[in-house]
């Protein structure tokens, strides 16, 4: 009876030990929160459009990382041109959570929490990918603005954790990619033309859902009204939403007093109060022929660089017609061969398709006025 009474009792002990141990377990897992973080648009051109990062935190333990895909390094070899031909890598960095809550406080920049609403299973799957992500062999990337980059990584990496799918609610919303990013630099038109110059037709066709999640902002929103279907049953992807680091002051330097527009009309008034003396005195100025040449040129070496690089949309800009290394070649003969009329005539068809092209393209602000002034130019010489 003893031995019945020993066995019983060891028993009991081991399933309590059990049921304690898997308790455990489960206080353990509930214990951690992943989050997506948002932050806030900054007034750096990098930082304009916002960023986005994983939030790993285990509230038993005080582990607390970020996880930030935006980490890049400009002391790298050729930095610049990497990034003018698209060959920029960037890389998986993780740190302590309250050195980045630290750095974007001092910014001034909001940063938004959304606690995901994973299962056990689903959080030991994300941090599991997540450390292979860190390892030195797989943590740097080819980053593509529109389509790879540290907002769409944050995602897909959730996504890829996720026993079963993510449905986002289809709002329609419809836009260009130019009328996205247009939505965070409008305040910076400087910041704004150079994207306009770089970006081509592509970025002019209508995207939805999917496709505009490139943004910060967008992807926060679209996580805010998605579910988790799993095993034919919904639940919220978003458990908690607050925020991080409370919104703070953002110093905003004084921009450039003149905008795009106003430099370009400023050019086409001195073309076209130059062309009238020309046309009065019967002459033609070729030092100002040669200043335009040498910039137009200059800027279409730029152009055709992003024409043959790997940034998305860039291959089919048609301001290339406008600005590109063609003049750079005619300099010399401009000088030695006064009377030829080649470069001009060549010059007026390729102005003329850039005007035709705005029809079908959205240009940088100013161009039209700056076709305006290089179109005086041909006209000066073709009269001769």
């Amino acid at each position: 009876m003893k031995n019945i009474k020993d066995t019983y009792k060891r028993l009991f002990v081991g399933i309590f030990t059990l049921i304690v141990s898997q308790l455990s377990i489960a206080q353990q897992s509930d214990s951690i929160e992943v989050s997506l973080l948002t932050c806030a648009p900054g007034n750096e051109v990098y930082s304009l459009y916002g960023h986005t990062a994983l939030r790993y935190h285990d509230l038993r333990t005080g582990e607390d990382y970020a996880f930030n895909y935006g980490v890049f390094n400009f002391n790298k070899p050729f930095f610049s041109l990497r990034f003018l031909f698209g060959l920029t890598d960037y890389e998986l960095g993780v740190y302590p959570f309250p050195l980045f809550a630290k750095e974007y406080g001092r910014r001034g920049s909001q940063v938004t929490e959304q606690v995901i609403n994973l299962t056990t299973e689903e959080k030991k799957t994300l941090y599991k990918a997540l450390i292979d992500n860190y390892r030195p062999e797989n943590r740097e990337y080819r980053y593509n603005f529109l389509y790879d980059n540290c907002t769409t990584r944050a995602r897909d990496i959730l996504e890829r954790s996720i026993n079963g799918r993510i449905k986002y609610v289809n709002n329609e919303n419809y836009q260009t990619y130019r009328e996205m990013v247009h939505q965070y630099n409008s305040k910076y038109p400087w910041a704004a033309f150079g994207v306009d110059i770089a970006l081509g037709m592509a970025a002019d066709i209508k995207v939805g859902e999917r496709k505009l999640q490139f943004l910060p902002d967008y992807l926060m929103m679209d996580f805010e009204r998605a579910q988790i279907l799993s095993d034919g049953i919904y639940r919220p992807l978003v458990a908690l939403s607050r925020s991080a680091v409370e919104p703070g002051v953002n110093i905003v330097e004084e921009p450039f007093p003149l905008t795009p527009t106003e430099c370009a009309l400023i050019l086409l008034t001195l073309s076209l109060a130059l062309m009238a003396i020309e046309l009065r005195r019967k002459r033609v100025f070729r030092l100002w022929d040669t200043i335009l040449m040498s910039l137009t040129g200059i800027a279409g070496i730029f152009m055709l660089a992003l024409f043959l690089s790997r940034h998305p949309t860039t291959s089919t800009n048609l301001q290339l017609l406008l600005l590109n290394p063609l003049p750079l070649f005619f300099i010399y003969r401009l000088w030695r061969k006064p009377q030829s009329n080649l470069y001009w005539k060549i010059s007026v068809s390729l102005i003329v398709l850039f005007f035709i092209g705005a029809c079908i393209q959205n240009y940088a602000e100013g161009m039209i006025f700056v076709g305006i002034a290089l179109l005086t130019r041909c006209i000066i010489h073709l009269k001769r």
